[in-house]
């Protein structure tokens, strides 16, 4: 299907600018012309710039030198809708950061609905807005409008905030990474709804890491590398085996480091394979009149590797939640750690010592401002920040894992600084510090360019198959469960309860 327009005029032309991110610059003299009907995917490894080249367009962050011309509006910023990860961390940390006054205000289950943030404000209950009733339909959503944006997972609030950005019936729409989170069914009703949006004349810009997410409407391709723009043109012309091979170098995988306990560690694995390491009964979990996990019979034993799967909002993130402690209702069911009850006066640290954990919504949540080789040393002590001494040997440990997840030229980087995707290891890399039982691994290839993607898929495949860590895995890529993984898990959408 041709998807270009039979008289292309400049929609938004870039000249010579250079981007300014506090005191770094990149992407220096940059130049790149939007016609009509035309679309655009951006390509490139975790950390290019992808996502700095179309925060810029938004007026989101600034640039030096050059121009940046909006043929089409003297407000572009009003009719350019914009969804990425970094904007959902920037709604949750707002939300997050109103605790203190809901606490005195006594409104502690005050929060802010889907339906408000998908109306930014403009109407609270959405009553007449043109376009809420036709969106929540397109993309499916309409049972999360009442639901707290706390509550979400990682693909509702994703599905949320495509809607916010469409709500305003976008010229041209943003989209980075706009697939994270999102199951296999919404992912393929999603795509089919971009379809029918640029049919009727909305451009697209797409930002991804994944070659197969990239829609059969776009028909340019902007590749970014190293803080630079590297190759930009139709899409044939760019999207071949040869130039994406020079895109992505793939780099030797450096050995990987030694995560197997010693005997002084106390554990045993030939002589304690059915110890019981996590045990559920009848665990249930509700929101209002949402049943998320409804009576769950489940049990970990040692030796075995588990894939929890199932569609947005069934409860995965959840119940990895119950299980790291970090869940209010973790204390009101019958929930056993290594041998003890939760509630029953066991030490909450020694618990947390003994689990490694990535998730978006850790991700989210760690916004010190250190440097990068200590946001990896702090999963010694399961910190948000690094507050002690690290001995020589936690030295040496850190700097194998970082070595291991190339993180070496960003260590010395402030951690709020990084891109999501360099966020992303630098947290698998803090996960992994301390050889934990279980490794709790919620979504761990998401933001990950496919050569990283590789690279912790092959971590995970050793961990699993080498070392006394049990792994806990969650995903929505069937082709990303490691083989290592023979148990599994599947949940189902919750009910309302009657």
């Amino acid at each position: 299907m041709d998807y270009l327009s039979s008289e292309e005029k400049p929609m938004i032309t870039i000249q010579d600018i250079t981007i300014r991110i506090r005191d770094k610059f990149i992407l220096p003299q940059t130049s790149w012309e939007i016609l009509t009907g035309q679309h655009w995917a951006i390509l490139g490894p975790n950390g290019a710039g992808k996502s700095s080249l179309v925060r810029v367009l938004i007026g989101d962050i600034p640039y030096v030198r050059g121009s940046i011309t909006y043929h089409f509006s003297n407000r572009p910023v009003e009719i350019i809708g914009y969804v990425s990860s970094e904007l959902q961390e920037h709604l949750i940390a707002r939300e997050e950061s109103q605790d203190g006054a809901r606490y005195f205000a006594h409104k502690l289950n005050d929060f802010e609905k889907a339906r408000s943030t998908i109306l930014a404000g403009e109407d609270d209950e959405g009553d007449g807005h043109p376009e809420l009733e036709r969106i929540v339909d397109l993309l499916g959503i309409r049972y999360l409008l009442d639901r707290n944006i706390c509550y979400l997972s990682t693909g509702e609030m994703r599905k949320v905030l495509i809607a916010r950005a469409l709500i305003k019936s976008p010229v041209i729409l943003i989209l980075d990474e706009p697939f994270v989170g999102i199951d296999v069914d919404s992912r393929e009703r999603l795509k089919e709804s971009i379809g029918a949006l640029v049919r009727q004349g909305m451009q697209l810009i797409l930002v991804t890491h994944r070659k197969e997410e990239i829609l059969p409407c776009i028909s340019h391709v902007l590749c970014v590398k190293e803080g630079r723009v590297f190759l930009q043109g139709k899409r044939h012309d760019i999207l071949t085996g040869e130039q994406m091979g020079r895109l992505y170098d793939e780099k030797k995988i450096i050995s990987f480091p030694p995560v197997r306990r010693s005997v002084s560690d106390g554990i045993n694995s030939s002589s304690q394979n059915q110890e019981i390491l996590v045990e559920m009964k009848g665990v249930a979990v509700k929101y209002g009149d949402v049943q998320i996990i409804d009576h769950l019979d489940w049990m970990l034993k040692r030796g075995e590797n588990w894939a929890i799967v199932g569609p947005n909002g069934s409860g995965k993130t959840t119940l990895l939640s119950l299980i790291a402690g970090d869940h209010p209702q973790a204390y009101a069911n019958e929930i056993y750690l290594f041998g003890k009850r939760r509630g029953s006066g066991e030490s909450i640290w020694d618990v947390k010592a003994r689990i490694g954990m990535i998730s978006s919504e850790f991700q989210t949540r760690y916004r010190n401002e250190i440097m990068t080789y200590d946001v990896v040393a702090s999963g010694f002590f399961d910190s948000v920040g690094l507050y002690r001494k690290l001995t020589t040997q936690q030295h040496q440990r850190v700097r194998r894992w970082i070595q291991f997840f190339r993180l070496l030229p960003i260590a010395d980087r402030t951690f709020t600084q990084l891109s999501y995707g360099e966020k992303r290891m630098a947290l698998l890399a803090r996960s992994m510090v301390k050889s934990p039982d279980i490794l709790i691994l919620d979504e761990p290839c998401q933001g990950l360019d496919q050569e990283n993607r590789r690279r912790v898929l092959d971590m995970i495949e050793k961990i699993g198959a080498r070392t006394d860590t049990n792994l806990l895995y969650v995903t929505h890529y069937q082709d990303e469960i490691p083989k290592c993984i023979h148990h599994v898990l599947t949940l189902r959408r919750p009910h309302k309860s009657r």
